[in-house]
């Protein structure tokens, strides 16, 4: 089977591009190494990083240059010409009812995969142009199969499209013998980019709250699902902060690494989908301590970390895990067996194809 995939930023990961951001389109590469590795013929058409026609192969996965015209027109070559069985899309898109109807001119057939909580609720799932969620919703009917990181996504989706719907996992892996707690320096790790749904602005409030615990922060300016200013704000009001060190935005191995050794992962968003910076921490045995997020209710279910839902008892919370290397082994522990069963690249490419395979 051949898939298709149309993602720049893939190839940034595919790449070591160290400016890479998006947790996103890091499930997508990974995703894509996976089924190369698995036997599929994976190919991904870039506008950006190669000159149209060029090619380039990494890991099993070629990378070929397309046109850097109107996105539609484009992408109708680069599919006419490279004939795969589906497209893979990850993530709300206006572009993705006209990409389905592409598709069906050329025999081709659609995945569409959820990357964050809201992509199954069509009228609130565009963070750009809105009003055309209609569009949107078109792409999300004509697709053949919709796929979604946890169970709470698919409870969420409109029930005329359960049928075609999967629950498939994103990708991580442990990674040898992970640093003991006993041996970590005692800060907590904040990684993200400065937008107003990860909620900085709760960050702030918590390290304030808390002036004996250092925190060390990751995340770059946007505007994306954010006013202007804003991220200038939050940067200012982080260097102020005695009690943490303000890196900006940083290469994808060094977030990874600064997880590895922290203490405890803190998430302060609003929503998610599932977050990879969770799977990242998890794979390094970092507990996750987060105010709201938490997919099937895992952190709670497995003891992974906290669930916290105020500032107050996320400080307390931070506090004790800190104060105890002991209780933060044992959590590591059982999250990189939890990362082990649910999260490797073989039982995602299991569930992966289950839903292709599917007969409906």
């Amino acid at each position: 089977m051949k898939v298709a995939f149309l993602n720049d930023l893939i190839y940034g990961y595919a790449s070591s591009d160290a400016s890479t951001v998006g947790g996103n389109e890091r499930q997508q590469w990974l995703l894509a190494r996976a089924l190369a590795s698995a036997g599929w013929t994976v190919c991904v058409g870039i506008r950006e990083g190669l000159k149209a026609g060029e090619r380039r192969t990494i890991d099993g996965v070629e990378f070929l240059g397309i046109n850097q015209g109107l996105y539609l027109f484009d992408w109708y070559r680069f599919l006419a010409s490279t004939h795969p069985d589906w497209i893979y899309w990850r993530g709300a898109s206006h572009l993705l009812g006209l990409l389905v109807q592409i598709a069906r001119l050329l025999g081709v057939h659609l995945i569409f995969a959820a990357a964050f909580d809201t992509d199954v609720h069509p009228r609130s799932a565009l963070a750009a142009r809105r009003r055309w969620w209609l569009l949107y919703a078109w792409g999300l009917s004509g697709a053949k199969r919709l796929l979604v990181q946890h169970g709470g996504q698919l409870e969420g989706l409109p029930s005329r499209w359960k049928p075609k719907a999967f629950v498939v996992r994103s990708i991580a892996k442990t990674h040898g013998n992970f640093t003991p707690h006993s041996c970590r320096e005692p800060y907590v790790v904040w990684v993200g980019m400065l937008r107003r749904p990860k909620r900085p602005d709760l960050l702030i409030e918590i390290a304030k709250h808390s002036p004996k615990l250092k925190y060390v922060v990751c995340g770059g300016g946007t505007i994306h699902r954010s006013p202007a200013g804003y991220s200038q704000r939050v940067i200012e009001q982080l260097r102020s902060l005695p009690n943490a060190t303000f890196l900006g935005q940083v290469a994808p191995e060094k977030a990874e690494e600064l997880i590895a050794r922290a203490s405890v992962l803190l998430c302060t968003s609003d929503q998610e989908g599932f977050p990879n910076t969770f799977l990242q921490a998890w794979s390094h045995g970092t507990p996750v301590v987060s105010l709201q997020v938490d997919p099937d209710s895992i952190i709670k279910r497995l003891k992974l970390g906290a669930v916290t839902y105020t500032v107050q008892s996320t400080v307390e919370e931070l506090g004790l895990l800190l104060a105890s290397p002991q209780d933060r082994q044992s959590i590591g522990i059982k999250a990189r067996e939890y990362i082990d069963s649910h999260h490797s690249a073989e039982v995602v490419i299991k569930e992966f194809e289950a839903a292709a395979y599917h007969v409906s």
